[in-house]
């Protein structure tokens, strides 16, 4: 036998399409169902309140009401969801947002001007399950599809679809069948959430420390996203992105193109940063790179022109261009970053590092958006968002610049799911 010969017959197979996957299309009706229920909140959120008299502060009061109970809980979600298993604390936290968002529309059917707390209670509820939902979805990936990266991918342009999709829908929804019509489409989305996840309630899932306590759970989630210098690295490097870069840019990017371009304006460029991400998630299918986190930080240096693009004043066509070049970095980055965290972490353990990576990354959002508007009014908003297009590049720069961050390499493919042995759902 000759060496090509060999070398042909090591060659692996090709992965099978995630969606020849009876598990994979359930989780991904699921995921884009909650999904599509989550871009719709924030418009339903923010016409409720307004609606029921309490101003943009009480946006504001509803919005935090929300976050907190995300950032405070998601570790403990990571740890019930390798306890009880992630399709069952998905199931409970979709049907939770589920009487959450029932109970705000009999409240908005009911009254005009339904009290801030009521509906600061009910977001925290909502924040609450989503805690308990979100580290699950990562470890159940491996778990419906062999293919990790290309699963990923194609939920990322569920993501990117969804969030154009839903505050359209949402809009429409208040505008021709009042708020609390928007509210009870939302639980709907939801309650086929948890529809189409209740036949992967038993999914084979191994688990492990048996009934250890939960700060015996946790410290075993954060030795083991310790212990690894590419996930603690990036996720420090994503700490400071968050509040330098995903906080202000956000606030100031949408005040400025609403300035430059108007309201009109501003939506068809939202528009095409979903686009954009849509490409992002279509080349991740395709390119699977030996070092996947330097290609996908290679590919987020683009989204330096997100803060960009208003900072300079670009024209609308060079803006719109902008962002559908600044998405697709974004989407690439996720594919790579979740295909990576999830084919070399254990998936006993894979909610709860998941979460320490959810809460790394987002803790620190809130505060930058919240000293974006002082950073603004000190320094002016374009040089804001000008620091934050050079520290994107600066600090990715830094990512790439970690031994163990450019060292790591691509799993075998279909390493995780064939040694699982699960049945089909």
């Amino acid at each position: 036998m000759s060496v090509d010969d060999a070398t042909l017959q090591q060659k692996p197979e090709p992965l099978p399409s995630p969606w020849r996957s009876g598990r994979f299309r359930l989780f991904f009706t699921a995921r884009s169902a909650s999904l599509l229920a989550d871009g719709m909140l924030m418009v339903s959120l923010t016409t409720a309140v307004l609606g029921a008299g309490h101003g943009a502060s009480g946006v504001g009061y509803a919005l935090a009401a929300w976050m907190t109970p995300i950032v405070l809980l998601v570790l403990f979600g990571g740890v019930l969801a390798d306890r009880f298993t992630p399709q069952v604390m998905m199931i409970c936290a979709d049907l939770a947002r589920m009487v959450a968002m029932l109970t705000m529309a009999v409240l908005l059917f009911s009254s005009d001007s339904v009290p801030l707390w009521q509906i600061m209670g009910l977001m925290a509820l909502s924040g609450a399950a989503t805690a308990m939902f979100q580290p699950g979805m990562a470890s159940m990936v491996p778990r419906v599809a062999e293919d990790i990266q290309k699963a990923n991918a194609l939920l990322r342009i569920s993501e990117a679809l969804s969030t154009l999709l839903g505050p359209g829908l949402a809009g429409l929804l208040v505008a021709y069948w009042q708020v609390s019509g928007s509210y009870l489409v939302i639980a709907a989305a939801y309650a086929l959430s948890a529809a189409v996840l209740l036949p992967l309630r038993k999914l084979h899932t191994e688990r492990d420390e048996g009934d250890a306590p939960m700060w015996r759970r946790l410290a075993t989630g954060w030795q083991e996203f310790r212990s690894r210098q590419w996930l603690w690295g990036v996720i420090a490097v994503w700490s400071v992105y968050g509040l330098f870069v995903f906080g202000p840019a956000l606030p100031l990017g949408a005040a400025l193109m609403i300035e430059q371009h108007g309201a009109n304006g501003y939506g068809w460029i939202a528009s095409a940063d979903g686009a954009g991400t849509i490409i992002g998630g279509l080349i991740g299918m395709r390119v699977r790179p030996r070092r996947p986190l330097v290609a996908g930080a290679l590919a987020m240096f683009c989204f330096a022109l997100n803060p960009l693009a208003p900072a300079l004043e670009w024209s609308f066509a060079a803006t719109a261009i902008a962002h559908v070049v600044a998405g697709y970095g974004f989407a690439f980055w996720g594919v790579m970053w979740a295909t990576s965290v999830q084919s070399h972490i254990p998936l006993t353990v894979l909610s709860r590092v998941s979460a320490y990576d959810v809460a790394g990354s987002i803790m620190v959002i809130p505060l930058g958006r919240a000293l974006a508007g002082p950073a603004a009014e000190t320094f002016g908003a374009n040089e804001v968002l000008i620091f934050s297009s050079v520290m994107s590049c600066l600090l990715l720069a830094v990512m790439i610049s970690v031994p163990a961050i450019r060292a790591l390499r691509r799993a075998p493919e279909g390493l995780l799911r064939k040694t699982e042995g699960e049945p089909a759902v």
